[in-house]
């Protein structure tokens, strides 16, 4: 009988700007999918090979005309045809078992009132990253607040129903999460997923969050934008 089950359908989106180095790791992980999906990218102007690494794999290629995030992530939900909508960043690995919890999750016809995330992993061995991963994991669950490098698995219904992404250069996720919230739970995946670990080897781990922590609050405050990205970035 579970054979016969029809398997809602499933479009990827991924934001890319000069990706080339992480999209062919990503894409690999997403091709065990084993029904038809649309994957498309929503690249911002890459001057790399991502472009063509993507066009080697026959991928949907949405060149958008901003490098932003949000209106990328925006763009790319806009022209999605599947049922359920998975938001990934270029950055990222799924392990093996993704597939099967993802399947679990979209045959069962309650998954849709609920947005899912994965669990955020780093693959090197630090204490400061474990202790970050738990850190991540409470606010995730206690708070309901997951963010955009944990990816984010949403029935097309629920997305537009939160009024989904916003065009934003930075907290995109953080303005779509604290909507959905307001609507519903976000809930595990109960799978791990893995970011790059350089933007964080490469700084001070206390500092940078509470740097991220500084900048949450001064958006919620209403700050411009444009200067808490710059301020980001640096």
């Amino acid at each position: 009988m579970d054979r016969l089950q029809k398997i809602p359908t499933l479009s990827i989106i991924i934001p890319t700007l000069n990706e080339a180095t992480h999209i062919p790791l990503l894409f690999a992980d997403l091709n065990a999918w084993p029904y038809n999906f649309n994957l498309t990218i929503v690249d911002g102007g890459s001057v790399d090979l991502t472009i063509s690494i993507a066009q080697i794999q026959g991928i949907n290629i949405i060149k958008s005309p901003k490098q932003n995030r949000g209106y990328q992530l925006k763009t790319g939900a806009s022209n999605a045809k599947g049922e359920w909508l998975l938001f990934l960043h270029a950055d990222s690995r799924l392990d093996p078992t993704w597939v099967k919890s993802l399947l679990k999750i979209l045959k069962n016809k309650t998954s849709k009132n609920f947005a899912w995330y994965f669990d955020f992993r780093l693959k090197k061995d630090s204490l400061e990253f474990r202790i970050l991963e738990i850190a991540v994991a409470l606010r995730s669950h206690f708070l309901q607040r997951p963010y955009g490098d944990q990816g984010l698995l949403m029935h097309k219904d629920l997305y537009y129903l939160s009024g989904g992404f916003s065009s934003l250069k930075i907290m995109e996720d953080v303005d779509l999460i604290s909507r959905v919230t307001k609507i519903t739970k976000v809930k595990r995946i109960r799978e791990n997923i893995y970011t790059d670990d350089i933007k964080w080897s490469n700084s001070n781990i206390i500092k940078r969050a509470f740097k991220n922590a500084k900048l949450r609050k001064k958006w919620r405050q209403g700050y411009d934008i444009n200067n808490l990205s710059k301020e980001y970035y640096t």
